[in-house]
């Protein structure tokens, strides 16, 4: 199963050197990857929506690759108040190295930013670590505390 660290920026700058520290590692360009919001939105009709678009389409693909709905959208709200988020897509310890470098660089812990979840009694929370034991482990790898997530899809 691919394994991503993702790791939002407060400022778009930082994010060219931690691509180049990432790629040091041994990743190729292809499987390292980063997304700022647009600075123009093409409106394509008369029911165009297109920053609307690109964020749900944004926070659609996070939730593909294991984010929960609540992830999403710190993550989209991160780029909207300017900021950046870098992908780095592999196995295991390169994934684990590359959000190393990613936290050394400063990339935020989303659960600082959205706070804890309400721990309701009786109810199963999203921010449950994932069953090992389990044929097939997809979802967000919890380490909290640091900055970039893990996502295993």
């Amino acid at each position: 199963m691919p394994k991503t660290a993702v790791g939002l920026f407060e400022k778009p700058g930082q994010v060219d050197g931690v691509v180049r520290e990432i790629e040091a590692l041994g990743f190729p360009r292809k499987e390292v990857q980063t997304l700022t919001e647009p600075a123009n939105f093409e409106v394509t009709g008369v029911m165009s929506f297109p920053r609307l678009d690109f964020e749900v389409d944004l926070s659609r693909e996070l939730i593909r690759i294991g984010a929960t709905k609540a992830e999403s959208q710190v993550y989209v709200e991160g780029l909207r108040r300017g900021g950046a988020l870098v992908f780095a897509t592999g196995a295991g310890e390169r994934v684990d190295a590359a959000a190393d470098v990613m936290n050394r660089h400063g990339a935020r812990d989303i659960e600082e930013i959205r706070g804890s979840e309400p721990q309701l009694p009786g109810v199963a929370r999203e921010t449950m670590p994932p069953i090992h034991n389990s044929p097939v482990l997809a979802g967000r790898i919890r380490q909290a505390g640091e900055g970039a997530a893990f996502f295993v899809w």
